[in-house]
């Protein structure tokens, strides 16, 4: 006797279902979560109508296709607001930031320390050993200005 015949195909759309959602959390991406909900509909389906093969994979890519761009709409009309905004703009983090000059800033261009690093920097000049603050950057460029 084969051992998966005798299983009841709901437990593989539920068991997929939860798969493609704990992928969702391993790797964010706000996608895997509606192939998940998808599968799980077609297993809850499959659980309370006896469907065949061919119609239970339809009836997963109809809702799959449906929850795919639902939730596209939704997303769109609400936007996920990151609870850092500047988590991956290290330069606009560091504005505000109070900064030594370590090479002297000649023609609009120095570097400056900041923590443990050095920083190339643009600016009005200054000598090495002058306190300024970040105002702005760009690219990996930080610019600088007098503090008053």
């Amino acid at each position: 006797m084969d051992v998966m015949a005798s299983v009841d195909p709901h437990w593989g759309w539920l068991a997929l279902g939860l798969l493609l959602a704990a992928a969702e959390m391993a790797v964010p991406g706000v996608f895997l979560i509606w192939l998940a909900g998808a599968a799980l509909i077609t297993g809850l389906v499959t659980w309370v109508v006896p469907l065949g093969t061919p119609e239970q994979i339809v009836l997963f890519a109809a809702l799959a296709i449906a929850a795919v761009f639902s939730g596209r709409r939704y997303l769109r009309g609400h936007p996920i607001v990151s609870a850092d905004p500047l988590m991956n703009d290290r330069g606009a983090r560091l504005v505000g930031e109070m900064v030594m000059v370590t090479q002297t800033i000649e023609s609009g261009s120095g570097r400056v320390r900041l923590g443990d690093s050095e920083w190339l920097v643009r600016g009005p000049d200054a000598e090495a050993g002058t306190r300024m603050r970040v105002c702005g950057h760009d690219g990996a460029v930080l610019l600088v200005e007098h503090v008053h």
